[in-house]
């Protein structure tokens, strides 16, 4: 009885609703900012909320749905602070002097004689600099070598994200064995750190 009644409540709320968008035009009734978030939420506390749309398509609400997803995550995403401060022009001259007279050198033994000189710069960016300066690197075998000889213990590891209707985000990380396009592991997770992260690898190759 209990969910009956609950039922006729939602139906006749739902009916309130397309009455006063009906009320504002005769002809073309006009579907505001409220309107799209009442039938939004509906859709997702009631399955029964097809049966009783009339305004729109319930392809409409689904679309209102996702915008309404997008926008809460670019939202969310909006940069706070400027982004990493350029390298001194000094020390720029400086890398570069060091990559020409060691091209053997990679970016963690060039970092760590930076860290020497009390040159505070990250990994990532040093590795940046000696791509584009470094012209001299010696020969190397070619991509189609590579797989071959690498092919038996080669994986690909990749997260990817799943939307909930909650507007929630569900990261699965996934491990892939290229040889046997086979899936070795995967899990799923709401915070992604770096010790989870490395257990999932431990666990996919022991």
């Amino acid at each position: 009885m209990y969910k009956l009644n609950s039922r006729l409540t939602i139906e006749n709320l739902a009916l309130w609703q397309h009455l006063a968008i009906m009320k504002q035009s005769i002809h073309r009734p006009k579907i505001r900012k409220r309107d799209r978030i009442f039938w939004v939420m509906l859709s997702r506390l009631w399955h029964g909320w097809k049966n009783v749309l009339i305004v729109v398509q319930p392809e409409t609400v689904i679309r209102w749905h996702r915008k309404g997803f997008k926008l809460y995550w670019k939202f969310k995403s909006q940069k706070t602070e400027s982004g990493r401060p350029s390298t001194d022009k000094k020390v720029q001259k400086l890398i570069k002097k060091m990559i020409k007279a060691n091209p053997l050198w990679g970016a963690p033994i060039l970092h760590g004689e930076l860290i020497k000189l009390d040159i505070e710069n990250s990994e990532r960016t040093v590795s940046n600099m000696i791509k584009r300066y470094n012209v001299g690197k010696p020969p190397s075998q070619t991509w189609r070598t590579f797989l071959k000889n690498h092919m038996h213990n080669t994986y690909a590891i990749d997260f990817f994200t799943v939307p909930t209707a909650n507007f929630k985000v569900l990261y699965v990380f996934v491990v892939l064995w290229h040889e046997r396009r086979k899936i070795l592991h995967f899990n799923v997770t709401m915070n992604p750190t770096a010790k989870w992260t490395a257990q999932q690898i431990v666990e996919a190759c022991p």
